[in-house]
C-alpha cells in the first residue's frame, strides 16, 4: 500500500511539473527562443557550472563539519557522494533526497540516519534564513520592481485567500488542541510509555534527531562554517548573474538584477515539484520582464540555466551513486567519546 501511495505521489508531482512547464511555454515564440539559444555564449555557462561544482564541494565540507561535535567523522568524499545522490533523488521525487542522502551516509560511514536528518534540518533552516536575508536585501535594492512583481503574483494567484481565513483558523485550532491532547496523554502515561518498545524507539530516534539539530551549537569551527555558508550562497548568486552574459538579450543586466533572479529562482527551486520544473521558468521569465527583457529571451535564460544545472546534478549524482554503491566500508565513521 505504501509503495502505491509513493507512486501516486510521484505521478501527481510529475503531472504538476508537466502542467507548470506547459503553462510556462504558452505564448512563447519557439523560433525566437531557439535563436537565442543558438547565439548563446556557452563559455559563460561553463563558468557557472564550475561555480556550482565548487558550491557542492563547499556544502559537503560544511555538512561534514556538523558531525565533528557529535563525535562522528565521515570522510569528505563519503559526505560529498551522499549529498550528490540526494540531489539526484530530488530530481525524481522532491524532498526524498534528504532522507536518501542520510541513508547513503549510514551505508558508507555508519552515521545514524536520525542524527544525519537532524544535521540536514539545521542545514535547511540556515538556507531558509540566507534566502530570507537575500530577499530582504534585494527588496531594499529593487523595491519598486519586486513589490510590483510579488503583488501581482499574490493578487492573481491568491485573491481568494481571505475567503479561506476561517477554514485556516479552524484548522489551526484543531492542530493546537490535538497537539495539546497528545502532550497531555504522554504526560499522564509517561511511566507506562517508557516501558513500551515502540515509544522507546521513537524516543531514541527523536533524541538522535535533536542531537543532529543542536550540533551547530557545539561546533568549534564556527568561523569556517559561516565562511562556507556565505561561499555557497555566493556561488548561487554568481551562477545567476554570470549567466546573463551568455545571452545577448541579458548581457547588459545589472548585478542588482542578479540578486532578483537569485531570490525568485531560489523560491522556484524550493517548490515541491521535480527540480523546480515549470515554476522556476515562470518566476524567472516574469522577473526578467521587470528589467525590460522580452518574454522569449527570459524563457531562453530560464531554460539554459535550469537545464544545464539539472544535467550537472544528474551527471555528478550518477557518478556519486555508482561510487557509493561500489564503495567498500573499510573505515566507517566512529563516535568518539
Amino acid at each position: 500500500m505504501k509503495k502505491i501511495v509513493n507512486v501516486l505521489k510521484y505521478l501527481l508531482l510529475l503531472a504538476v511539473s508537466v502542467f507548470l512547464m506547459a503553462y510556462a511555454l504558452r505564448s512563447i515564440n519557439f523560433a525566437a527562443v531557439k535563436a537565442e539559444l543558438l547565439r548563446a555564449d556557452y563559455l559563460w555557462i561553463g563558468v557557472t557550472l564550475l561555480l556550482s561544482v565548487a558550491g557542492y564541494l563547499s556544502r559537503a565540507i560544511r555538512w561534514q563539519m556538523q558531525y565533528a561535535p557529535l563525535g562522528y567523522k565521515p570522510g569528505l568524499w563519503q559526505s560529498y557522494h551522499a549529498l550528490m545522490v540526494g540531489y539526484l533523488a530530488n530530481v525524481v521525487l522532491p524532498r526524498a533526497g534528504e532522507v536518501i542522502r542520510c541513508t547513503f551516509l549510514k551505508r558508507s560511514a555508519n552515521v545514524p540516519v536520525n542524527v544525519s536528518l537532524g544535521t540536514v534540518i539545521t542545514e535547511r533552516v540556515i538556507d531558509l534564513l540566507m534566502l530570507m536575508m537575500c530577499t530582504g536585501f534585494t527588496f531594499l535594492l529593487e523595491f519598486d520592481r519586486l513589490h510590483d512583481f510579488f503583488l501581482k503574483i499574490f493578487t492573481e494567484r491568491y485573491h481568494g485567500f481571505q475567503q479561506n481565513l476561517q477554514t485556516l483558523y479552524l484548522l489551526g485550532v484543531v492542530a493546537v488542541v490535538g497537539t495539546g491532547s497528545i502532550g497531555w496523554y504522554i504526560y499522564k502515561n509517561i511511566a507506562k510509555l517508557r516501558r513500551n518498545a515502540f515509544f522507546i524507539k521513537v524516543s531514541d530516534f527523536m533524541r538522535g534527531l535533536w542531537e543532529g539539530i543542536s550540533s551547530i551549537q557545539r561546533m568549534e569551527q564556527k568561523g569556517a562554517f559561516i565562511f562556507h555558508t556565505v561561499f555557497i550562497w555566493l556561488t548561487y548568486y554568481l551562477t545567476s548573474y554570470l549567466a546573463f552574459f551568455a545571452l545577448p538579450g541579458t548581457a547588459g543586466l545589472s548585478w542588482q538584477a542578479g540578486m532578483a533572479i537569485l531570490v525568485v529562482g531560489g523560491l522556484g527551486m524550493s517548490a515541491p515539484v521535480q527540480g523546480g520544473i515549470g515554476i522556476y521558468h515562470i518566476l524567472v521569465r516574469t522577473a526578467l520582464l521587470l528589467y525590460a527583457v522580452p518574454l522569449d529571451t527570459g524563457m531562453a535564460y530560464a531554460l539554459i540555466t535550469h537545464t544545464t544545472g539539472a544535467l550537472l546534478v544528474v551527471a555528478m549524482g550518477g557518478v556519486s551513486l555508482v561510487a557509493s554503491l561500489l564503495q567498500v566500508k573499510k573505515k566507517p565513521a566512529q563516535q568518539v567519546a
